[in-house]
């Protein structure tokens, strides 16, 4: 049974930044796609940033574009967030998630992110 775990989250204050980092087992992570999601108090959960299982492709929701990038590690089985420029708006529990096409997908437990001074 694969599992994502998220670390990193934390409190900082606006203009701060913050690295999450999610670690995969019990599934071939190099067969899968890697996203962060996010969710914020009384919201639905959005789409912050995705890459393919080989890292080649990368996409961002506009509204983290030139402040976020997110990577991957397929030899340790990792997938990184970085988080620059953090506003209050980007306040919300993170999600890892692993998708693919033909095989199970699985979701992290989340990690909280707030922005605040």
């Amino acid at each position: 049974q694969g599992q994502l775990v998220e670390s990193g989250g934390g409190l900082v204050q606006p203009g701060g930044s913050l690295r999450l980092s999610c670690a995969a087992s019990g599934f071939s992570f190099s067969r899968y796609a890697m996203s962060w999601y996010r969710q914020a108090h009384g919201k639905e959960r959005e789409l912050v940033a995705r890459i393919s299982d080989t890292g080649s492709l990368r996409n961002y929701a506009d509204s983290v574009k030139g402040r976020f990038t997110i990577s991957r590690d397929n030899g340790k089985n990792t997938v990184a967030l970085q988080m620059n420029n953090l506003k209050p708006e980007d306040t919300a529990v993170y999600y890892c998630y692993a998708d693919s096409t033909l095989f199970s997908s699985y979701w992290g437990q989340g990690t909280q992110v707030t922005v605040s001074s």
